[in-house]
Parts: C-alpha cells; structure tokens; sequence
C-alpha cells in the first residue's frame, strides 16, 4: 500500500513535523526545511538534526521529503536571480540531506519574459550543477508536475521529459547505476493530482485516469514518478490555476484519489496531503485527520493500524 501523509509544519522544531504526523497515524510526512518565505536560513544545529531524527524513528515514519521555497526559481532569465535561486536551492538540498530525507521537491521554474526553451535550458543548468554540487549525497531531487500558471514550466508532461532527456549524463530507469549514486539518476517527478488536473489532464473516470498514466508513462515514464500530492481542485478541468481543495470537496471529486491509491504501480510511494489546514466547521475534527480517513476509506484494503 501506498504510504500516506501530509505537509506538517516545523514551528517550534523540526520534531514537531514528526510528531504531528504520528499523531495523525501518517506514514510519512513533507515539511520545509526552512522558513519557505525568506532566502536565508537559519543554520540547521546538531540538535535540530538529533531531535528530528528520533521523532521520525520512534514515529515510524519512510519516505520523507522536503518541499523547496516557492522564492526560488531555477528559469529565471536573470542572471543574478537564477544564481541566487541556485545557491538557496543548492543549501535546502544540503539541509534535506542532514535530515535524511528521500527527496526534495521543486517547482521547475518560471521562465518569465523569455521564451519557454530559455526556461527549460535554464532549468537543466541549474539542476546539472546542483546535481554536481551535491554528488554523493542520498537525497533526491523531485520535479513537481505545475498546474501551468502564468510561465511557469512542468504543466505539460513533453517538458518534464525535456528537462530529464538534457540532464547531464542523463541515467534511465532499469540501468544498473543505483539511483542513489547517479547523480543523474536522482531526478524524478512528483506527480500533483490538483496541478494535473488544472493542467488538462483528466482523471475522474477509469479511461480518464488510464489514458492520462498512459501518456505519463510514454513521455516521462512511470519509473521517473517518486511520489503524490494528492490534492483536490477548486478549479476546474485545464484552468491552469493551483488551488487546493480538501479530498472530495473539490471538481476532481473522490474517483482520481480511489484510482491513485490503489494503482498497483504505485503501491510503495509516498503520497502526500497539501490540503488546507485548520479545523472543520460542522464538528471540530482537524481537516488533516479528516483528509486521512478519506484516502483510507478509499483503498481497497484497510491499514492494518
């Protein structure tokens, strides 16, 4: 089965991410790994790593990962917030290894007032010399499938594959290097149903989520998918808008989640709420709790918990 979790906050420690998850009975979680509005981080202590690590042991939790800040933006044409985005990218990627987490997932990048080729060739730059900066490091780099807002790239499934296609040394699922210690090979893409959603890319019936994995598969290819969002839509089919909707409640409805759960293919990655926090109104109960017992409902077969 599929392990589930949520975006957990890191106010008062990065601990506290971990054991909030716990306490929801999550299987993993994603958090920051710094203040996601600011450049600069306050450095990581021994005790924030020590104190982080535990909660996720005795907690019990796999497959972590970190979201980068939504400031940096690795197709950006100009030259000094490119370096910029690149350096804050490359010191999140360092801080995710510390914490020992899976992956670091990131918006590709926004090309602005170039043209979106500037863009794509931009962000492979950036992610070839983060790749290189960081060779040896365990922890993975995840590009984000966007909903197509604006400039930004990653809505569409030909530019992802573009971007993995340019990538430096560029490894395929099924070679014999480890992923792990490819540096190419620790690029993959994490897939938000929401952005797929406002992208174009239907979901709700069976042929609907069939046809869309087929294209998935032969563009990007399912090997390359390391984990989910699973986020509902305020919007509707090929708006190109992100906004969250809590499971259920939005245009995607329950279906896309059912079909996602319990696609076999999937059954060992991490899936992760970005749901709106808070409590629910008609009764109290907090909305990530109400979330989690949605997407359980919605597998097949019960959790053994």
């Amino acid at each position: 089965m599929p392990l589930l979790g949520a975006h957990m906050s890191i106010a008062g420690g990065y601990y506290k991410a971990a054991q909030a998850a716990a306490a929801f009975r999550m299987d993993t979680c994603q958090i920051f790994t710094k203040n996601n509005n600011q450049w600069r981080a306050k450095p990581l202590s021994g005790d924030d790593v020590r104190l982080f690590r535990e909660a996720v042991q005795v907690a019990g939790l796999r497959k972590l990962c970190a979201h980068s800040s939504y400031l940096i933006n690795l197709g950006s044409p100009d030259a000094a917030l490119w370096r910029k985005s690149l350096d804050a990218f490359l010191v999140e990627l360092e801080r995710a290894e510390a914490l020992g987490l899976d992956g670091l997932v990131i918006h590709p990048g926004s090309y602005v007032d170039s043209t979106e080729e500037q863009g794509l060739e931009r962000i492979v730059a950036a992610v070839d010399e983060a790749a290189a900066a960081t060779r040896g490091m365990a922890v993975e780099i995840w590009l984000e499938t966007t909903a197509g807002q604006g400039s930004n790239l990653g809505w569409r499934f030909e530019q992802l594959r573009w971007i993995l296609e340019h990538a430096a040394d560029a490894g395929r699922p099924g070679m014999d290097a480890p992923a792990r210690t490819h540096p190419a090979r620790r690029l993959g893409v994490c897939v938000d149903t929401c952005h797929l959603f406002a992208a174009g890319y239907p979901l709700t019936s069976e042929a609907d989520y069939a046809e869309t994995m087929s294209q998935l598969d032969a563009v990007v290819g399912l090997g390359r998918v390391r984990a989910f969002h699973l986020n509902d839509s305020k919007r509707e089919l090929g708006s190109r808008v992100d906004r969250h909707e809590h499971i259920g409640l939005g245009k995607l409805g329950r279906e896309p989640f059912r079909h996602v759960l319990n696609d076999p293919r999937f059954a060992e990655l991490p899936m992760y709420l970005e749901t709106p926090k808070g409590t629910r109104e008609r009764d109290g109960k907090e909305w990530d709790a109400v979330n989690m017992a949605t997407l359980r409902r919605l597998l097949k077969k019960p959790r053994g918990k």
